[in-house]
């Protein structure tokens, strides 16, 4: 008798949950059972320069950012956490002059230099900041600057290995991550990565983030492919709220 890992998953009723919606895909979906005191929200590049249409990508990820309603998801997340008193962390991606210097880069990298993206001109001054591609979106600024987000240091390819987001969790005794933003394929899913490497509970939010489409590439349908095998859950964002204002 031939083993099929899809078949028995089905006989044992195991079904996914992607996007919010429930799915026969023959994975099991162990899901986050989120409490007080050790749940966070964290937002990956919730800036200017993915997020505007102003910003220097959007020509790219615009479509997804719209479809998926991502703004208004990534939002809606933050103003919900700190409504329960669910702490909001930022993993941002800034990049200063000696950061052009760099010897070898990979492929985006390389693009993401070449536009300025997340350019900032001194790791110890904001000249020039305001508004800038490197600047949060607009609407989350009383959301971000309220004295209470948790801003970690810059990432500076794609995943947390290169900020202090893992010691700031883990000084605050977090173990459960809710994870959204910018951008689906790159950063947020290589701090999905690292984080479920580290040991923690990791459930990505399908619809509060977003990716880049070019021709032959949706960035965003392959992230979903890896969220799902990798997360412990994805949801949308109104099952995601809903889970915060239940805690």
């Amino acid at each position: 008798m031939k083993f099929s890992i899809k078949k028995l998953c089905l006989s044992l009723g195991m079904v996914a949950a992607v996007a919010g919606n429930a799915v026969a895909d023959g994975l099991p979906d162990p899901g986050v059972e989120f409490s007080k005191g050790n749940t966070a929200v964290v937002i990956t590049d919730p800036q200017n320069d993915f997020l505007s249409p102003d910003g220097v990508t959007w020509g790219v990820v615009g479509k997804s950012v719209t479809e998926n309603n991502t703004v208004e998801n990534i939002e809606s997340l933050m103003k919900a956490a700190k409504a329960e008193g669910v702490p909001v962390f930022v993993s941002p991606h800034y990049y200063y002059p000696h950061d052009h210097e760099w010897e070898h880069e990979g492929s985006l990298e390389v693009l993401m230099h070449s536009i300025k993206m997340f350019d900032r001109k001194d790791p110890l001054s904001l000249a020039g900041f305001t508004k800038s591609g490197a600047d949060w979106l607009e609407r989350y600024k009383p959301l971000i600057n309220d004295g209470k987000t948790i801003v970690t240091n810059p990432h500076k390819v794609y995943g947390p290995e290169t900020n202090d987001l893992v010691l700031q969790l883990r000084k605050r005794n977090i173990d459960k991550v809710i994870l959204a933003g910018m951008s689906s394929n790159l950063c947020t899913e290589s701090h999905l990565r690292e984080l479920m490497e580290q040991g923690f509970e990791v459930q990505v939010v399908s619809d509060a983030t977003a990716g880049a489409i070019l021709p032959g590439l949706n960035a965003y349908e392959a992230s979903l492919v890896n969220f799902r095998m990798i997360a412990n859950a994805v949801r949308d964002t109104k099952t995601t709220v809903k889970q915060i204002k239940d805690l």
